[in-house]
């Protein structure tokens, strides 16, 4: 089988395609045979050697995959050959990912995945879909909230638009592009605020008739987290779900409005947790209440221009590398 390695940390340039053994599930392993993988912005976090995260090496990135039971080892009885899934890690963790042709998963890594969702969008749904239904679950949002998604247009942050959107939350939405605020918009954010602009702040503020959102989910707290506690409104709560670097805050602004901030890393969640987590987002998949947005579909050999990609300005989605 063909796998994406890395064999030194370092830039997207260090991936290469390799040629090794397909492996074989032992007792309590799933192998699945992969149509598709997410590419994640901390993949190339974590290619970089710096990440919370360091596997030995060589290794293959990705946590996100998507395809079919093709072998159970033995002790499995509730996932079967030919079951349609996605994957949400790998039980074989000295190769590590997703970006290969085939994998090991325990039974609780694969969850089934409804016949109305591709593989494509199957392999858009593990970290973004979890990260942002645990984000909503933190920020305890109640009837009537105002949830502010700012970095709407990636997964997570249109996997979050979709969420709140069901549960019957105002939601508004920032991106910063003219197709992005288009795709926030379209898939059900009440507003499409441009980042980009200086006044992005005071326009919140007036579709909030002055008060502010209730919840704040950050995708870029480095560069967002002040405007954040101003905008904020009275108790409510930011949710930090992405950071690229330091900033420097004033944490009266916390004081003043009874402010909540928390984050959140999804390897630090609890096994109940994301049980929990791939349930609700079960239903939903299952409802149609979520619909993984696929913003670009690149082969396997091209996971280097994935990682660049992924990091640069724009984003409109998942990128998935497919195995076809």
């Amino acid at each position: 089988m063909y796998a994406i390695r890395a064999h030194e940390f370092g830039g997207p340039e260090m991936l290469r395609l390799d040629q090794i053994p397909e492996p074989t599930p032992g007792p309590g392993q799933v192998r699945v045979r992969l149509h598709a993988a997410g590419v994640n912005p901390f993949d190339t976090y974590m290619l970089g050697g710096a990440y919370a995260i360091k596997p030995a090496l060589p290794y293959s990135p990705g946590a996100d995959g998507a395809g079919v039971v093709d072998a159970v080892g033995a002790g499995v009885d509730d996932v079967r050959v030919g079951d349609r899934v996605y994957t949400g890690g790998t039980a074989d963790h000295q190769s590590y990912g997703a970006y290969r042709q085939v994998v090991l998963c325990t039974p609780s890594q694969v969850h089934g995945l409804p016949d109305r969702v591709s593989f494509s969008e199957g392999a858009a749904v593990n970290v973004p879909c979890l990260t942002a239904y645990t984000a909503l679950d933190r920020a305890t949002p109640h009837p009537g909230d105002v949830v502010l998604v700012h970095g709407a247009s990636g997964s997570v942050g249109l996997a979050a638009v979709q969420m709140a959107r069901a549960a019957g939350l105002t939601v508004i939405g920032t991106a910063g592009s003219d197709d992005g605020l288009e795709l926030v918009r379209a898939e059900g954010a009440h507003h499409a605020v441009d980042h980009r602009a200086a006044d992005h702040v005071t326009r919140i503020q007036q579709l909030t008739n002055g008060r502010g959102p209730d919840v704040i989910l950050e995708m870029l707290a480095n560069v967002n987290l002040d405007h954040d506690l101003t905008m904020i409104a009275p108790r409510g709560r930011v949710v930090v779900i992405g950071n690229r670097g330091r900033i420097e805050i004033d944490p009266r602004k916390i004081m003043a409005k009874h402010a909540i901030v928390t984050g959140l890393a999804l390897w630090g969640l609890t096994a109940e947790e994301v049980t929990r987590g791939h349930d609700a987002i079960g239903d939903a998949l299952a409802s149609g209440a979520l619909r993984p947005v696929v913003g670009a579909e690149m082969p396997l050999a091209d996971a280097a221009d994935a990682h660049r990609k992924v990091m640069a300005p724009g984003a409109r989605g998942k990128i998935v590398l497919t195995m076809d």
